[in-house]
């Protein structure tokens, strides 16, 4: 950090600066969320921050400061480029520069978990329409303000279809709106592999929390080092520059540490403030200086390097060559940064003849636990308690595979199951649109307890204009 804000001082930047201490030293005074409040006034009233490495202690009880910073203050945007430096840094593809935008705020990222039963764990995966629109919408933005050609969308919605599948819809929704730029969906395991193999097949990336974390590393390290990347986490109100690598606690203070990564966070951040001729100033240094092959030790090479530098003596560089321009490298030229995306929640057309949202079932979860886990056996007994409550047993799943009816004898069980129950009229006449009543519900969970059946949670079957707003679950 102090080898950065040396070069913004002596590049021009102009900034005025409020130093906060978070992180590991803040956790061991007994703050569990690694931030004291003061500190949230501060970043609060100032709206952009750039953040060191911190270090969130090992063990349970510490929650991320990153993810809490990300959600708490709205910065949906996680933007991430990547670019080679060949020859100067090897990388398998000399030509690569992609940008990922990843979503910040959703996702498994909500950190919701559950132990269900003594085998089961369970993690929540929550997608909104308005995050997704949000990101999808900067991705655009931020291909049409940069000049880019392209926008790849990322997800994994042949699996998950209510969740990846809406994510994949509003950017089918989203792109006829930027007929300029080019458009494309990739499932994500294919899309990955194509990624490390042949990046130059993608110019920006906009995916979901989860997958944006694993790939914008991969793509990073695959371009020649995490080392050399900074990210850029924006909201409507806040913004937050970091490197995207890690912290690494025992080289700490011993001027060792490639600073390149938060000094291109930096430059971001100018950007963002309206500074896009410092941040050009700056960046193009920073190039002049790696092509001169004045490297730290996490890029030295003999064969390409001329002098191995410290923290400082790497900043003290790219202070010397702040009116330079690369010369092999290609030179950088920015302009002002796209505005945060405007949310627009496509209005929905409400049949007059029947509800918008209609209940029609519930999928109730049972911590069972008989010795032979017989999914018959569990049948029949959901049929006898059930049979007076108005609903009627449709299918039972274990870890999202039926088992009955028509279950395999050879499908593994675990003493986690789904039972969904649907009105009775449903289930006799295979509608997917009778509705049931939270009375219903109710009396069902009451005949379960009273017969001794551990129900650990329940989902209620809703359809949405008439379509299901759940997983079939039809399994064979």
């Amino acid at each position: 950090m102090a080898a950065t804000l040396s070069i913004l001082d002596l590049a021009g930047a102009d900034l005025g600066y409020d130093t906060i201490e978070i992180g590991e030293k803040v956790y061991e005074r007994g703050v569990s969320a690694g931030i004291e409040p003061e500190s949230w006034d501060t970043l609060r009233a100032n709206k952009v921050f750039l953040k060191a490495p911190i270090t969130t202690p090992q063990g349970g009880g510490f929650k991320s400061l990153n993810v809490t910073t990300r959600k708490t203050l709205g910065l949906y945007a996680n933007v991430r480029p990547c670019v080679a430096y060949t020859p100067f840094v090897a990388s398998k593809h000399p030509g690569m520069d992609v940008v990922i935008v990843r979503e910040n705020e959703e996702d498994t990222y909500g950190g919701i978990e559950h132990r269900q039963t003594s085998e089961v764990t369970q993690c929540l995966k929550l997608i909104s329409r308005p995050g997704c629109e949000k990101i999808v919408r900067y991705a655009f933005e931020y291909a049409r303000s940069t000049g880019r050609k392209r926008v790849s969308c990322f997800t994994k919605d042949n699996i998950m279809k209510a969740t990846d599948g809406l994510f994949h819809q509003v950017f089918d929704e989203i792109a006829p709106e930027y007929p300029e730029i080019e458009h494309d969906h990739w499932i994500i395991d294919i899309g990955a592999a194509m990624l490390a193999d042949q990046p130059e097949r993608f110019d920006v990336i906009v995916t979901p929390n989860l997958y944006g974390d694993i790939i914008s590393d991969i793509a990073a390290q695959i371009a020649g080092s995490v080392g050399l990347c900074g990210t850029s986490n924006i909201g409507e109100d806040c913004a937050m520059f970091e490197a995207i690598h890690g912290s690494a606690p025992d080289i700490a203070g011993q001027d060792v540490a490639n600073p390149s990564g938060l000094i291109l966070a930096a430059v971001q951040m100018l950007v963002h403030l309206g500074k896009p001729d410092v941040a050009e100033r700056i960046h193009n240094a920073l190039l002049a200086t790696i092509e001169d092959g004045i490297h730290t030790p996490d890029l030295y090479d003999p064969d390409v390097s001329q002098l191995k530098v410290g923290t400082a003596e790497f900043a003290d560089a790219v202070i010397d060559r702040l009116d330079l321009k690369p010369r092999q490298l290609k030179a950088v030229q920015y302009h002002t940064a796209p505005e945060p995306a405007e949310v627009k929640v496509l209005s929905r057309k409400v049949p007059p003849s029947k509800p918008f949202k209609q209940l029609v079932g519930v999928d109730v979860f049972l911590d069972w636990d008989e010795p032979r886990r017989d999914p018959q056996r569990l049948a029949a007994r959901l049929k006898y308690v059930s049979q007076s409550s108005g609903l009627e047993l449709q299918m039972i799943t274990n870890r999202g595979v039926k088992v009955w009816p028509s279950g395999f004898p050879e499908t593994f069980c675990t003493d986690h199951w789904r039972c969904r129950f649907v009105p009775r009229q449903a289930h006799e006449k295979f509608e997917q649109d009778v509705s049931t009543t939270p009375k219903q519900l109710i009396l069902l969970l009451t005949h379960l307890d009273n017969h001794g059946l551990d129900v650990i949670k329940t989902e209620n079957l809703y359809t949405f204009d008439g379509k299901p707003g759940y997983s079939l679950g039809q399994g064979q």
